[in-house]
């Protein structure tokens, strides 16, 4: 039942602060240069995906539509010290020195605005807060509502709108201060997390499970032939699927793969980087928000079987502000106790490719 769990929303209205306008003269159209050709005759202007209003219209739908058993607290900004966990001195310099500008960082999507240097270390340190929150027992699970979001940035390179890597950073913190030793970091969002899987791409004590849309869909990695390398080979676990592939190929992924996968590994923290753009409305792998609480209802029940619950949400992408809203709601519903109902729809074979590929890394079969 709705309630019968406590989930602790982390918000912090910093990360608004975070406003790139790509109608700016300052962002010369690296990134849009084709799209304003195409549209330049349409009359349409293209703007920055990636705004404060994404988070408006989550908390808003929350304030309107509370959820039994959610509490919010404030967020806080990561120090130095723990994003150097990540990130190279070099790249934190970097992007310090833009406090307060107006700037492109790479050469597909990622601009700055005179707010977004605070808005990333507030970003990570709210994913900080809301492990830490699980790790201490002070709530059943979290769900840091942050952007910028993070999975795209590599240790010396932001892209895909993200500065800071924040469910890396919380990772890593939760590794070095929070006595969980094993994490397991669980990305759905459309788009791969290529920033996260370089991260951890040796480190055996960081399982990276990510089902995206395949390549060559943006950042274009992920094959299923990316499975870490040397003390960390295996323990990289790649899903890509085919655009439209829908709830049940995810449901089929998740109980042939990863579930084996945790049940191989053994976490101490389940992490997830919660990305929207899958729904059928945004990016088109065609999930409904019945699939997204069967997901949220798989990767809680992994987190109580092996880790005492302990389980946090970092938001990652999605577009499309009614489907965020309503699956940002949807899964807070699943971890407040209520039980996801079975998507009906049938499986395809790319799952069952997928899981065949990975299966002997963790069954004896």
């Amino acid at each position: 039942m709705i309630g019968d769990r406590d989930v602790t929303v982390f918000y912090d209205e910093r990360v608004l602060g975070h406003r790139p306008d790509a109608r700016e003269p300052f962002l010369p159209g690296r990134l849009d240069r084709r799209v304003r050709e195409i549209l330049s005759g349409l009359g349409v202007q293209w703007d920055y995906p990636e705004h404060p209003g994404r988070l408006a219209a989550i908390h808003d739908l929350l304030a309107s539509r509370p959820v039994t058993g959610v509490r919010f607290e404030a967020g806080v900004a990561a120090t130095r010290e723990q994003l150097s966990r990540v990130h190279t001195t070099a790249y934190l310099e970097n992007i310090y020195e833009l406090r307060g500008k107006n700037a492109w960082l790479d050469v597909d999507t990622t601009a700055v605005s005179p707010g977004s240097v605070e808005a990333a270390e507030v970003a990570a340190g709210t994913s900080i807060a809301a492990v830490e929150a699980v790790a201490a027992g002070r709530s059943a699970s979290a769900f840091a509502l942050v952007r910028p979001p993070g999975h795209h940035a590599e240790p010396v390179r932001a892209r895909g709108f993200c500065l800071f890597n924040n469910v890396a950073v919380a990772a890593a913190h939760a590794q070095a201060a929070l006595d969980c030793p094993r994490v397991m970091i669980i990305d759905w969002d459309a788009h791969h997390g290529n920033g996260t899987q370089e991260i951890f791409w040796a480190d055996p004590d960081v399982l990276f499970f990510d089902i995206h849309r395949a390549a060559p869909f943006y950042p274009g990695s992920g094959t299923l032939e990316e499975v870490g390398v040397g003390l960390g080979e295996g323990t990289t676990v790649n899903v890509p699927l085919p655009g439209g592939a829908g709830d049940a190929a995810m449901l089929k992924a998740f109980r042939e793969i990863l579930v084996p996968a945790a049940d191989y590994f053994q976490p101490d923290l389940v992490l997830v980087s919660a990305g929207f753009d899958p729904h059928r409305l945004d990016l088109a792998l065609n999930v409904s928000y019945e699939g997204f609480a069967a997901m949220t209802g798989i990767v809680r029940d992994i987190a109580e079987r092996h880790c005492q619950g302990r389980l946090a949400f970092v938001l990652e992408g999605g577009y499309h502000l009614e489907s965020l809203s309503h699956g940002v709601r949807t899964v807070l519903e699943v971890l407040a106790g209520a039980d996801p109902a079975e998507p009906m729809e049938t499986g395809i074979a790319e799952v069952a490719a997928a899981a065949a590929f990975h299966r002997s890394a963790f069954t004896s079969e």
